[in-house]
């Protein structure tokens, strides 16, 4: 089980709206727009695109509308692929191109873990601009990739990864088990702001899949006889790219939501487990690792319950 596999937000309107009907529609229209046209078979004429646009009747319009629909709705348990599919989930045929990006990833992980380095010269200290410069290169690190033997193929992928590698290592907790536990305990702030990044990264997610996908569809209706029409077939491409940069960008500020759950809200959790807080970092480290070991190997846990007394009716005598 992964993290993002986790109290995924459901099928609301803002949610469907951003993430599954958007880059639907997208997608449907700029097809429809070339096959109005004329593709494929003849070169692209945007007059007859707006004539036809223009010329369809309401119950055409409607069925339209109601096919991107329908096919924004069928796309939405495909969400979690989608996002697998860019963090590097991708076929074994693949394999000699993951290998190639990962080795890509690692030589600029290497790279930043260079660049967090300070110069080792005894004889000098180093200035300010290096400090702040090594510092942020440090940042950079923690946040986008997670230790190099889980080093994914993709930037999305290693943004994902380092979150659920250090979203709860400093209190002990396994972010990948502990999260099912702790989502339904955020306050009501938190979890406006963990959902709202997570779908901002789902749509950008959604939209750049869908966009290669509208690339190469265009591609087809355009490359056989549309000549230097075919370069239309880019604009979707670059789209996704952008869309793709956007995805690593809420990833980040997703990344970051989620460790500050973890530092809110990881007591409330005990809480309501019926487990008694700990009194130092260093009881309260045991006692999380020994429960993530439980959630995830399902192993017995040695705590002892803590719950709550109920205050007594005043009108109601003792037992």
């Amino acid at each position: 089980m992964r993290l993002d596999t986790a109290a995924r937000p459901g099928l609301e309107g803002g949610r469907f709206f951003l993430v599954d009907h958007l880059p639907t529609y997208a997608a449907a229209l700029f097809v429809l727009t070339l096959v109005w046209a004329g593709a494929p078979g003849s070169p692209p004429d945007f007059d007859r695109a707006w004539r036809t646009a223009a010329g369809l009747g309401t119950g055409e319009v409607l069925l339209v509308a109601l096919a991107v629909t329908l096919g924004a709705t069928l796309g939405h348990p495909l969400q979690l692929a989608v996002v697998r599919l860019l963090e590097g989930g991708w076929p074994r045929w693949t394999t000699p191109v993951a290998r190639a990006s990962r080795a890509r990833q690692l030589r600029r992980r290497a790279l930043l873990a260079e660049r967090a380095e300070l110069p080792e010269d005894a004889d000098m200290e180093p200035s300010n601009a290096e400090i702040q410069a090594a510092g942020l290169a440090g940042t950079r690190l923690r946040r986008g990739f997670p230790p190099a033997e889980l080093v994914r193929p993709t930037s999305l992928g290693n943004v994902l990864a380092a979150m659920e590698w250090q979203a709860g290592e400093p209190y002990g907790l396994d972010a990948v088990v502990a999260w099912p536990r702790l989502y339904p305990v955020l306050g009501e702030t938190t979890r406006a702001i963990v959902t709202d990044r997570r779908n901002t990264l789902d749509g950008a997610a959604r939209l750049s899949v869908t966009m290669a996908a509208t690339a190469g569809t265009s591609a087809a209706l355009l490359l056989p006889s549309a000549g230097w029409w075919a370069c239309l077939a880019l604009l979707p491409l670059a789209v996704a790219r952008v869309a793709y940069v956007g995805a690593v960008r809420a990833a980040l500020a997703y990344s970051e939501g989620v460790r500050t759950a973890f530092d809110l809200h990881r007591f409330d959790m005990l809480t309501a487990l019926h487990l008694p807080l700990p009194e130092g970092p260093e009881a309260e480290r045991a006692l999380n690792r020994e429960l993530s070991s439980a959630w995830r190997q399902a192993t017995p846990t040695t705590s002892r319950y803590d719950h709550p007394t109920t205050p007594q009716d005043p009108e109601r005598p003792p037992a």
